[in-house]
């Protein structure tokens, strides 16, 4: 068969996936941690509906370093072969201390195990997930980096990883424009990095409004796809309405927990506790969208200030200081 005929069967057979999203089981969000609310309420299922009812053919859940959101969908619809387990694990930039994740795809549970106790050093993860021959990504490029380091530290990432997120649909367009620009030319004359893309939904409303297309019908075959760098992005990118709007979708999910709508994270006096702060705040439910929008001023002004840094570099991609060093532990 002719390479043309394999493209014409291959792109019949292409298929979406929204490879970033979160359910009930992303647990408790590091902020306000004594408030105990979750990251996401969303149950594996109806993440899985959601998915399938707007055009994903393919269907993963990247929960906050926990697997029990894509084993109970697999408990629930145990002949699927279109749920893909994943995971966004959390681990650390040991230079400057930065918060890094990783989307995980084809996860096991016995890896799963393995690289909990090595998320202190992201190179550590990635030398496992390597060794596993295991496909992953880094995702939402900058949104953690603070200048806590050097941009050529930082990004010295990049020659660690396989695949990088260029579409995420909670970052600003922009954002995503510079992952992609590095996803193509970070490498040099070698083959450009492998893409993916997603929601990063932490409610049901932009489940499957970002994803990545690529060859395959089945979870095997579209992870296969994605390995080979096959993977396209497409749909939404984010801005300060899309943080705001899964902010105020999860506070009040968090609020029908605490008045015993929900799962059941609050009892006595804690739920006392909560249902009076719950009131106290109402004077400042807009505080939200103003996190959201000022959050995302800062994004811009730190996509910008790398594009800045990145144009004082030699203008060749296989010189870029970064591109060519190896990662160091």
């Amino acid at each position: 068969m002719t390479n043309t005929g394999i493209d014409e069967r291959a792109s019949r057979r292409m298929g979406r996936a929204d490879l970033h999203v979160h359910s009930r089981y992303s647990d408790v969000t590091g902020s306000l941690r004594f408030l105990r609310s979750r990251d996401c309420y969303s149950s594996p299922l109806d993440v899985y509906l959601t998915a399938k009812r707007r055009g994903m053919d393919i269907v993963t859940i990247t929960d906050h370093d926990a697997i029990d959101g894509w084993r109970e969908l697999m408990d629930q619809r145990p002949d699927a072969d279109d749920i893909l387990p994943g995971e966004e694990v959390s681990c650390r930039l040991p230079d400057g201390n930065i918060d890094v994740h990783l989307g995980v795809y084809g996860i096991t549970e016995r890896l799963h195990s393995e690289i909990q106790p090595l998320r202190r050093n992201v190179f550590d993860v990635m030398a496992r997930l390597n060794e596993s021959r295991t496909f992953f990504a880094l995702n939402h490029l900058l949104h953690f980096y603070r200048e806590q380091a050097p941009l050529e530290t930082y990004l010295r990432l990049l020659s660690a990883v396989p695949a990088l997120e260029t579409r995420n649909g909670a970052m600003l367009e922009a954002h995503n424009a510079l992952a992609e620009r590095l996803s193509r030319e970070w490498r040099g004359d070698r083959p450009p990095m492998a893409c993916v893309a997603g929601s990063d939904a932490h409610t049901l409303r932009r489940i499957g409004r970002t994803w990545t297309e690529a060859p395959g019908r089945t979870a095997a075959e579209f992870l296969a796809s994605l390995s080979a760098g096959l993977g396209r992005p497409g749909g939404r990118h984010g801005g300060p309405a899309a943080v705001a709007g899964d902010t105020y979708g999860v506070i009040a999910r968090y609020v029908a927990s605490v008045y015993g709508r929900g799962p059941r994270d609050h009892v006595g006096w804690h739920r006392a506790g909560c249902a009076f702060l719950i009131v106290a705040l109402v004077p400042v439910q807009f505080m939200p969208a103003v996190v959201a929008a000022v959050g995302k001023s800062r994004e811009r002004r730190a996509v910008a200030a790398a594009i800045e840094t990145l144009a004082a570099w030699p203008r060749t991609a296989a010189s870029w200081p970064a591109a060519a060093a190896e990662p160091q532990p």
